[in-house]
């Protein structure tokens, strides 16, 4: 496998792990779960993307059509976190709130309505801005770190 592809998978992994403790500073309570979930602080999107981008960039060089693919694709996938997949988590909350209202007007409401109903819609999909910005440095130091230690393993065994 790619150096910049496992690059790129630590970066997730990384972000994702991040999530259990700053979820846990946040609410209190650790969260195993949030290592699987979308959304949140950081955004892996982010740290994926800006690793690949970084390490490419760094590797083949900020000139070549390699670096500035990963960029793009980065900058829509950035985009696109924080942006269309953030509205809509806000769109599923308000179908979720709609869903309680429509059930307390109708009478039938047991306070539990969702708990018995499959499922409610996800509502953290997408990231805001800081949780982007922040999935992207982790991204850059990470892109960074692999290319520095790939280039020491390459002097040391030569």
């Amino acid at each position: 496998m790619s150096r910049g592809i496992i690059t790129a998978l630590f970066a997730i992994g990384l972000a994702q792990f991040l999530k259990i403790p700053l979820k846990q500073v946040k609410s209190k309570k650790r969260s195993w779960e949030a290592i699987f979930q979308s959304g949140g602080m950081p955004s892996s999107h982010s740290a994926g993307v800006a690793s690949l981008a970084t390490y490419t960039g760094l590797r083949l060089g900020m000139r070549k059509l390699d670096f500035a693919l990963a960029v793009i694709f980065g900058l829509i996938v950035m985009y696109d976190a924080q942006g269309i997949r953030r509205y809509a988590g806000e769109t599923s909350m308000k179908v979720n709130e709609l869903e309680e209202k429509v059930e307390r007007l109708a009478g039938e409401s047991t306070g539990n309505y969702h708990d018995k109903k499959e499922k409610r819609l996800k509502e953290q999909l997408g990231h805001q801005p800081e949780e982007v910005a922040v999935g992207a440095i982790l991204g850059i130091i990470i892109g960074t770190f692999s290319y520095l230690f790939s280039r020491r393993r390459k002097f040391i065994f030569n």
